[in-house]
């Protein structure tokens, strides 16, 4: 399940997928084949490559062609890794991780036993997870660098952060996978210089502000993606592992959790706030705000509209205050704005409102 580089099949309303994976990772697949003595001209037939076209400066490439190129390498080495560790991993080998996962109540523990069962793979590099505060960690940490053995420069440090890049980008499309929720980044610090594609990251790790030449390679969300039940089941997991290859971090799919946390946000904030306040309180762009609200079914103005809707019912009901009162309180800069927007969202004025259900509280039948 490793190397699942992948944009999503483009809607035709949507423009085709960017070229955004870089070839020097598709060269270091190239290049665990001759360390293996193996030709891999039949895996770069498979995803209509050009070897040659794969050496030129900046080149990119998109997600199927990869895709193609990544499966048929794992299934012909026999190796998941494509030859990152001292040792290969069998085909089958992370889709026994996921299933050993899968029993999880939430993606907390789902994530913990995958890094801690990933152990039984490989030495090379151990996976940690870790939640401080709001702030979840996933971390890479080597025991042996992957490639480390590779004598040419170049190929090494290529193949290692093929690995690094590939493993974070596993994990994170088997948990958002799990939950069936795209999980927003905050950050993705990597242990080695920028590369010459370090643009391409933005792609890679979506949302996510990059950084090089940390001490360590780790990738932080919100921790409370880490309390999501998983949503899938054994049936779900057989038909996924026949698609393994493609799985990833969808940028486009539904984020579950965002469209909660703006909600609650704005119920404390229901003072007409802006979408850039809402995206900083979030950590995420306006852009992706948007995105992310749209696919939802939603806007940051429909949001705001339910929470006043729903907090000046609420004090209707359970409060005596004045209607201008209220009408401040949930963000409305007069009185008549407030009963105009009351009107169209309940269909009738507030005072009405309120006189209609203290008569539902005291009639004999309720």
């Amino acid at each position: 399940m490793a190397s699942r580089f992948r944009s999503p099949s483009p809607a035709p309303s949507r423009p085709a997928p960017v070229a955004a994976t870089p070839a020097a990772f598709a060269q270091a697949i190239v290049a665990a084949y001759g360390r293996r003595g193996q030709s891999a001209a039949a895996a770069l037939a498979a995803a209509g490559l050009d070897e040659a076209a794969l050496a030129a400066p900046d080149a990119r490439l998109t997600s199927l062609p990869f895709e193609r190129l990544s499966a048929h390498a794992m299934r012909e080495l026999d190796d998941e890794a494509l030859g990152w560790f001292s040792r290969r991993l069998p085909w089958g080998s992370y889709g026994m991780l996921a299933r050993a996962s899968l029993t999880a109540p939430d993606l907390g523990l789902a994530l913990a036993r995958w890094c801690r069962h990933h152990r039984l793979l490989t030495d090379d590099v151990t996976l940690t997870l870790e939640r401080t505060g709001d702030t979840a960690t996933l971390r890479l940490t080597e025991q042996r660098a992957p490639g480390a053995d590779i004598a040419d420069a170049t190929e090494r440090a290529t193949t290692r952060e093929f690995a690094h890049v590939s493993l974070l980008r596993n994990a994170l499309g088997l948990a958002a996978w799990f939950i069936d929720s795209r999980i927003g980044l905050r950050e993705a610090a990597f242990a080695y210089p920028a590369p010459r594609h370090a643009d391409a990251y933005a792609v890679l790790f979506p949302g996510a502000h990059v950084g090089f030449d940390a001490t360590q390679t780790v990738v932080t969300f919100d921790a409370a993606y880490l309390d999501q039940p998983l949503r899938r089941d054994e049936a779900a997991l057989r038909a996924m592992l026949q698609r393994a290859v493609a799985l990833m971090v969808h940028p486009d799919r539904r984020d579950r959790l965002l469209v909660e946390r703006a909600r609650t946000w704005l119920r404390s904030h229901p003072d007409g706030a802006s979408a850039k306040r809402l995206a900083d309180a979030l950590h995420v762009s306006v852009r992706t705000l948007q995105r992310q609200l749209h696919e939802a079914g939603t806007s940051v103005q429909d949001l705001k509209d339910q929470v006043r809707r729903d907090l000046a019912t609420e004090h209707l009901l359970r409060t005596r205050w004045p209607v201008k009162r209220i009408a401040a309180h949930v963000g409305f800069d007069n009185e008549k704005s407030f009963i105009r927007a009351f009107k169209a969202w309940i269909g009738q004025t507030p005072a009405a409102f309120r006189r209609g259900a203290g008569a539902q509280r005291t009639s004999p039948s309720t």
